[in-house]
C-alpha cells in the first residue's frame, strides 16, 4: 500500500462531481485521517521547522522559512497524483504524450474540486506544475534539475535540500513530505536501470537520462534520513573556448594541450572531487582527430565526445547474488582487443591503473584518463599505489620506472575557495631520477590573494621551462613559439 493511501486524502466538497473513473467516495482529510473539512488557508496545519542552513553558506531566497501552505500544497498533489495513478488500471508506466497529459489535466481538475482548496491561479498552476513533476520527473527536485545554473543537487533528508550554483552551496526550501517520498523518487532514478537499493544494500550509483550521475544511500546507513546527490552536466557541450572565457585556462595553455593531444601524447587529468576533471577531459578528447577510432570506458557514462567513431563502454555492478560484476579493469583489458587507436578512461580509481599504464606503453599513445589527486606529485603517488591495487607483484620501482615511461602530461584541475575551476599545473613527466620520478611544471597557477567580496585574485602563467617533448609537438607539426613558454630557451637538465 503506497504512503498516500496510507494517509488518506483531502475531503470532498458536497458540490464536487466524482470523476467517471473511479466509484463516487468520500475521501479522508490529507493530515489527520478524519471525516473532517480541511483547516483553512489561513490557518495551515503546523510542523516543525527544517534546520536552519549554516552560517557559511549562502542560502536561496535568503532562507526563506517553511511556508505551511506551501507544505499543504505538497500533501495535496501527492494526493492527486496517488488518485491519478489508482485511476489509470494498475498502467506503472505513463509516457508523456499531449493525449496523456489532457487526460491528467481533466482529472487534475475534478480532484481540485473535490480537496476543498481555495488556490488563486497562480498557485493552481503551481500546484498542477507539482502533480506533473511527480508523474513525469523526480518530485520537488524536477525544477532544480530543469535549473540550467544549478550543478549540484543534494538532498539531506526529507527536510534539507542544498544546491551549489556558480560554485557555492546554497541551502532551498524545497521540502519533501517524509522520508517514503524520497525513497519513492529515488525508486524512480534506478528503477529503468535495473538497479537496486533496499535495506540489505542501501547504497546505489546510477544516472538520469540526461547523463547527470546519482548517488543514493539509505537507512540504516544514511542516519538522518535517505540522502541524494545529483551531479548536473551540461546540456551544452563545453568546448575549449568556454574553458578560456570562464578563465579555467588560457589561450597559450590551450593551443599546447591541443598540440599535446593531437600528438598522441599520454594525458592523466587530476583533481578533487568536483574540480572539474571529466568537463576538462570531455573538452581535450574533442581534439582527438575525427579519423582515429576511440573507445571510452567509464563506471557511469558521461562523457560527451563529438567524434562519430566512439565505442562508449560502461562498467556493470554486480546482480542481486553478487554475479555478473564488470568492472573498469576487464573493459579496459577488453578494449585492447577492440582495435582502439585512443583509450579514454573516465577515471582510474584501482587495479585498472597497472593496466592503463601496460596499454600507454604498448601502443596505444594518446591515451587520457582522470584521477582523484591534489596535486601532480600526489597524482604520480596515486597511480603507484592503484597499481599495487593490480595484485602483482612487483617492486615500487618497476611500478615508478611503468608510470615515467607511459605518463607524458599531468594536468591538475583545482577548485579554488570562491567556487573557481582552474587548471592549476600543466605538469611534464621527464623520466626518473634515481628511484624519483622527475616533474617540470610547464604553467602554473600563481594565487596572488582575495578580494574583499572573497573572490580570489590568480594568475595562470607559464613556467619559462619548454617541455622535453618538443621534438613530438614539432614532428605533428606544432612549431609552438617561445612567447607560449613564457619566452625563455629551455635550459639543459642533467638525468
Amino acid at each position: 500500500m503506497s504512503l498516500l493511501k496510507r494517509i488518506g486524502g483531502p475531503p470532498a466538497s458536497p458540490q464536487s462531481n466524482t470523476p467517471a473513473e473511479e466509484p463516487k467516495s468520500e475521501p479522508q482529510n490529507a493530515l489527520s485521517g478524519k471525516m473532517t473539512a480541511p483547516p483553512p488557508i489561513d490557518e495551515p496545519p503546523r510542523r516543525e521547522r527544517a534546520p536552519e542552513p549554516r552560517a557559511h553558506l549562502i542560502s536561496a531566497q535568503e532562507s526563506a522559512p517553511d511556508d505551511p501552505l506551501q507544505q499543504r500544497m505538497l500533501e495535496l498533489s501527492l494526493w492527486i497524483v496517488d488518485r491519478i495513478q489508482s485511476s489509470l488500471n494498475n498502467q506503472t508506466e505513463l509516457q508523456r504524450t499531449p493525449e496523456s497529459e489532457r487526460m491528467i489535466q481533466e482529472r487534475f481538475t475534478n480532484y481540485y474540486r473535490q480537496s476543498g482548496m481555495n488556490l488563486t491561479d497562480e498557485q493552481g498552476k503551481q500546484l498542477y506544475g507539482m502533480v506533473m513533476d511527480e508523474l513525469f520527473g523526480f518530485g520537488p527536485i524536477e525544477p532544480l534539475l530543469q535549473d540550467v545554473n544549478v550543478s549540484e543537487v543534494m538532498v539531506n533528508g526529507p527536510n534539507t535540500v542544498y544546491i551549489e550554483k556558480k560554485g557555492k552551496l546554497m541551502a532551498t526550501p524545497t521540502r519533501f513530505a517524509n522520508e517514503e517520498h524520497v525513497l519513492k523518487v529515488i525508486d524512480r532514478i534506478i528503477r529503468p536501470l535495473g538497479r537496486r537499493i533496499d535495506r540489505k544494500w542501501p547504497m546505489v550509483d546510477a544516472r538520469l537520462p540526461d547523463g547527470s550521475r546519482v548517488n543514493a544511500i539509505i537507512p540504516p546507513c544514511a542516519i538522518d534520513g535517505s540522502t541524494v546527490t545529483i551531479r548536473k552536466f551540461s546540456k551544452d557541450k563545453l568546448q575549449i573556448e568556454d574553458l578560456i572565457r570562464f578563465g579555467s585556462i588560457t589561450e597559450e595553455m590551450a593551443e599546447f594541450l591541443r598540440a599535446c593531444v593531437v600528438s598522441r601524447l599520454n594525458v592523466v587529468v587530476s583533481g578533487g572531487t568536483g574540480s572539474g576533471k571529466t568537463t576538462l577531459l570531455n573538452v581535450l578528447s574533442n581534439f582527438i582527430p575525427e579519423d582515429e577510432r576511440i573507445v571510452t570506458i567509464e563506471d557511469s557514462a558521461e562523457l560527451k565526445l563529438a567524434q562519430d567513431h566512439v565505442v562508449r563502454l560502461e562498467a556493470k555492478p554486480a546482480e542481486v547474488d553478487g554475479s555478473g560484476r564488470v568492472a573498469i579493469r576487464d573493459l579496459v583489458i577488453n578494449s585492447l582487443r577492440m582495435r582502439p587507436e585512443r583509450v579514454v578512461i573516465g577515471e582510474c580509481r584501482g587495479g585498472e591503473t597497472m593496466d592503463m599504464l601496460q596499454a600507454m606503453n604498448t601502443g596505444h599513445d594518446g591515451s587520457l584518463t582522470t584521477l582523484h589527486a591534489n596535486t601532480p606529485r600526489d597524482a604520480i603517488a596515486r597511480m603507484e599505489t592503484m597499481a599495487l591495487m593490480a595484485g602483482m607483484d612487483m617492486p615500487l620501482r618497476v611500478i615508478r620506472e611503468q608510470i615515467a615511461s607511459a605518463i607524458d602530461l599531468i594536468v591538475q584541475q583545482t577548485r579554488l575557495d570562491d567556487g573557481q575551476r582552474k587548471v592549476s599545473y600543466i605538469t611534464e613527466v621527464q623520466g626518473m631520477e634515481g628511484d624519483k620520478v622527475v616533474l617540470q611544471d610547464i604553467f602554473l597557477l600563481d594565487i596572488k590573494g582575495k578580494t574583499s567580496e572573497g573572490k580570489m585574485i590568480a594568475e595562470l602563467r607559464p613556467s619559462g621551462t619548454r617541455p622535453r617533448f618538443s621534438t613530438r609537438l614539432e614532428a605533428h607539426g606544432f612549431k609552438l613559439p617561445a612567447s607560449i613558454f613564457g619566452g625563455v630557451m629551455p635550459r639543459e637538465t642533467s638525468w
